[in-house]
């Protein structure tokens, strides 16, 4: 129990330093809401004024001349009048505070969001690898927008509720000791209600939360994974688990309902005990000439205001629950520590030569289970050294690891004879071109998709480049050429057209060294003439890393490097590697056989 209160601790210290930055927002939020209170415990005043001045007396078996009761009139006008205008004040002054709260609520989850989201941005591949894309999006999405109405509600109300509260005791024991304390009979019982109410609700919310979280998850996967579903033709088994997803969920919103269905009643049960009680005893005090009926007015309405704000409260505490689950997820999130980062004193390399150098490598994605065992060799500047071996053997982990998306457990990494870890991420990923065999294209325009959100490509150079590696032949023949509308991933492309694109992505920006993944495969066979024509012309002068099944596309490198199990068995040119009769030899003859 003490361990969850200092995790809300701090979670709410970590809240109110977002909202510091709009202090005087929330402080002028404040001051407007002290002067509502100061005007709503006066306004019962003005009631109880108008019975025991004006009204009171007419109960009594006498005559009232004309001028006394047109002057009561005056008066019970005058009073309406002042409420009235205490009314329209209280409206004006709510608007002015509403929209105060609603600006600096918006500027403060904005800056929430940008940040979840930058730094979802520098997380390591293995995190995105653990955690299913839809809880993501969920972090980003529904838990900052759950943070929202706390912001531009519940930290100023709850002020306004502390303050009526305190207000309307003050007035009341002001008024009559007596009848006060008879009528905070019910206090202790509804603090008590309110408390369980509170634990239950924020055990319910965080299971809420976590349902959500869950099935968000679910129907991003099945949703991205739809045409495997039907492929298989398991629409109906999916659909079943979709809806026990769902049914949890529901279990823990009716939970919610029937917590609310509880207290609510109990709350309005309260307050007719309150009535009650004043009705009873100030009754027999007004027959006793102690009190008027004035004061009975006043209390009555004193009563009522005093358990608007406790269901107010409650009201918040359910906003603060739901902020509360949401934001430990997004805290977790943001304490999740990027595994490959900068070091300390990181070096701006704005240009490569292009000699990569593997130095004793060993790598493994979990512990002791190694992917890469002492692994060592060199590529020169500007060579094409082809990578290949069986499934698992280790291909596309030595480039994963070139781009620095994994770090090793042993030896050396060094690109121009510099570590890597010692080379601004940024700037190594920038000065590498990796394209892999599925292409990833984002919804949008073709241009945004060679572009990538750098501005300092020109539409001149995009229009270069997609000529350089063919792309322009499909391009030019589409209605709006290179304002053709995108949908997600490309969909409306073929295969090799995507992959055109992402040829032209990649020479836009002007890397230093290619990395090519499987970027033949699956592609139809004038579709790979044309990318085998655009392969040779980006992969001039520049260091190439390729891995690649068919062995017919990587006969020219200069270098092909045979991996097994993890390591380096082979390495030499196409003829020598044949001459050799080994790993190699066994490869190709298995192609050709086939």
């Amino acid at each position: 129990m003490d361990n969850n209160k200092k995790i809300n601790k701090n979670l709410y210290k970590r809240l109110l330093k977002y909202a510091m930055k709009y202090i005087w927002h929330f402080a002028l939020a404040v001051l407007i809401i002290l002067i509502i209170v100061a005007i709503e415990l006066y306004q019962p005043v003005l009631l109880g004024d108008a019975v025991d001045k004006f009204l009171s007396h007419y109960n009594q078996s006498r005559e009232v001349s004309a001028i006394v009761m047109q002057s009561d009139i005056n008066g019970v006008i005058k009073i309406a009048f002042i409420y009235l205008l205490t009314v329209i004040v209280i409206f004006f002054l709510n608007y002015a505070q509403a929209l105060i709260l609603a600006g600096a609520g918006q500027k403060i989850i904005y800056n929430i969001r940008l940040e979840v989201f930058s730094h979802l941005n520098k997380l390591s591949l293995n995190f995105f690898t653990d955690n299913p894309i839809g809880r993501l999006v969920t972090r980003v999405t529904n838990d900052t927008e759950a943070l929202n109405e706390m912001y531009t509600s519940v930290i100023v109300n709850i002020l306004k509720s502390f303050f009526v509260l305190i207000g309307i005791v003050a007035t009341m024991i002001t008024y009559n000791l007596k009848l006060s304390l008879l009528t905070f009979v019910v206090i202790p019982f509804i603090t008590l209600f309110t408390f369980v109410f509170k634990h239950v609700s924020m055990k319910i919310h965080r299971e809420i939360r976590s349902k959500i979280s869950a099935l968000n998850a679910f129907i991003s996967e099945h949703v991205s994974g739809m045409k495997i579903v039907q492929i298989l033709a398991v629409e109906n088994e999916i659909f079943d688990n979709f809806k026990n997803e769902n049914e949890k969920l529901k279990k823990e919103h009716i939970k919610q309902l029937f917590t609310f269905a509880i207290y609510n009643p109990t709350n309005f049960l309260m307050n007719i005990t309150a009535t009650s009680i004043l009705l009873w005893f100030g009754g027999k005090m007004v027959i006793e000439g102690t009190i008027t009926i004035g004061t009975i007015v006043i209390f009555q309405r004193y009563i009522s205001k005093f358990f608007e704000p406790i269901q107010e409260l409650a009201e918040q505490l359910n906003i603060i629950q739901s902020a509360a689950a949401a934001s430990e997820r997004i805290f977790g999130l943001l304490d999740e520590e990027p595994e490959i980062k900068d070091g300390d004193n990181a070096i701006e390399m704005k240009r490569f030569k292009g000699s990569i150098e593997f130095k004793i490598v060993w790598f493994s994605y979990k512990k002791d289970e190694w992917i890469l065992k002492d692994v060592s060799f060199i590529v020169n500047p500007g060579e094409s050294v082809a990578f290949v071996g069986a499934t698992g053997a280790g291909k596309t982990t030595i480039q994963n690891l070139i781009c620095r998306y994994y770090d090793i457990q042993r030896g050396e990494i060094l690109i121009d004879g510099i570590n890597i870890r010692d080379i601004k991420v940024s700037d190594l990923r920038k000065n590498i071109g990796q394209m892999l065999q599925d292409v990833f294209l984002f919804s949008g325009d073709i241009k945004s998709n060679i572009r990538l959100q750098n501005e300092n490509i020109t539409d001149e150079e995009i229009v270069e480049s997609s000529k350089y590696v063919n792309a322009d032949s499909f391009i030019s023949k589409l209605d709006d050429k290179y304002d053709e509308h995108v949908i997600e991933n490309g969909a409306a492309f073929s295969a090799g057209q995507r992959q055109l694109i992402s040829f032209a992505r990649t020479l836009a920006f002007k890397p230093d060294i290619l990395i090519l993944d499987e970027a033949t495969a699956n592609i139809d066979t004038e579709t790979e003439a044309l990318i085998q024509d655009a392969l040779k012309k980006i992969m001039k002068g520049r260091t190439t890393l390729i891995v690649a099944h068919r062995l017919s596309t990587i006969q020219n490198s200069d270098k092909i490097i045979v991996m097994h199990k993890g390591e380096i068995r082979e390495e030499g040119t196409h003829q020598e590697l044949l001459t050799k009769k080994g790993i190699y030899y066994k490869l190709y003859q298995l192609q050709y056989e086939h």
